[in-house]
């Protein structure tokens, strides 16, 4: 009788474990990184999600920022190649194009190479930075290479997920995977509040280590790219270059008097100042921006 009991018990437990397994979520499949060049991190579901048409603009109509420009292609060109290449922080004014020269030198770099030996992009967004080391695991058993890209990073009070960030691109012990490379953009040099910085600094019994503490994370890009704000003649040129590109035609004084004059409404000049003059240009000529 005792032993019918525990056959009985036995087969239940069997049942519910069944039952449990097909409430279970399952595992997400393993991503397929050759659906796309860009994808996007969905840090709920744990996958990249493929990004077919990218928000872009040719890396040619990116002005004013020659020198920046050359440095970043240069860098990931050698990481392409399979060669030591850095992270990189992009940082400074805003609307210099910090987001738009890493996509455009990730297209341009892309540009006429075979699919299966193409850079794969993945945008990872500020809030799910503490997901960085779950991607990162992710990435380094896949046989592409990849840059890992987070626009407008900065942390603000009370925020410690930098130091997830600081472990996983240097320092941790697997360190940062071969055929991964991070590149962010921000606003901010050390990508922390000036006055959270001052205030360690004010406060602290060693101001000088907790100082170390807070400006570490960006000792963590080795390449520094300042972007700053353009002159003049650099925001006319940006605007030349959209309108060449796009085919507008206006008279060339006409074009300068309208775009200084948008300028001076704003109170600033940058690209994309002169993006958001050219698409009022456009509209106002009847017509479409369409790449």
């Amino acid at each position: 009788m005792a032993q019918e009991n525990i056959e009985v018990l036995s087969e239940k437990l069997d049942r519910l474990i069944a039952a449990i397994e097909r409430l279970a979520p399952s595992s997400p499949p393993p991503p397929d990184f050759n659906a796309a060049d860009c994808f996007v991190w969905q840090a709920e579901t744990g996958t990249p999600e493929p990004v077919r048409k990218v928000n872009r603009v040719e890396i040619g109509l990116i002005r004013g920022v020659d020198r920046v420009r050359d440095i970043l292609v240069d860098n990931t060109e050698r990481f392409a190649a399979g060669f030591a290449a850095n992270n990189v922080l992009l940082w400074g004014a805003r609307g210099m194009g910090k987001s738009s020269l890493v996509k455009a030198s990730h297209a341009a770099i892309n540009a006429g190479t075979a699919p299966e030996a193409r850079l794969k992009l993945i945008e990872i967004h500020r809030e799910d930075i503490d997901t960085l080391p779950k991607l990162m695991t992710l990435l380094k058993q896949a046989p592409h290479r990849f840059i890992l890209f987070c626009d407008d990073l900065s942390f603000d009070h009370d925020d410690t997920s930098y130091k997830s960030l600081k472990a996983a691109l240097e320092g941790g012990v697997e360190g940062r995977p071969q055929n991964v490379i991070f590149y962010a953009t921000s606003n901010r040099r050390h990508l922390l509040p000036r006055d959270m910085i001052d205030n360690e600094r004010s406060t602290a019994i060693n101001p000088s280590e907790a100082v170390e503490e807070k400006v570490s994370l960006s000792d963590r890009f080795g390449l520094w790219l300042g972007f700053h704000k353009c002159s003049q003649d650099e925001y006319l040129d940006m605007i030349d270059g959209y309108v060449r590109h796009h085919g507008l035609e206006i008279d060339p004084e006409l074009l300068r008097a309208e775009a200084l004059e948008w300028a001076t409404t704003r109170g600033s000049r940058s690209g994309r100042v002169a993006w958001q003059f050219t698409q009022d240009l456009a509209g106002r000529l009847g017509k479409t921006l369409i790449d």
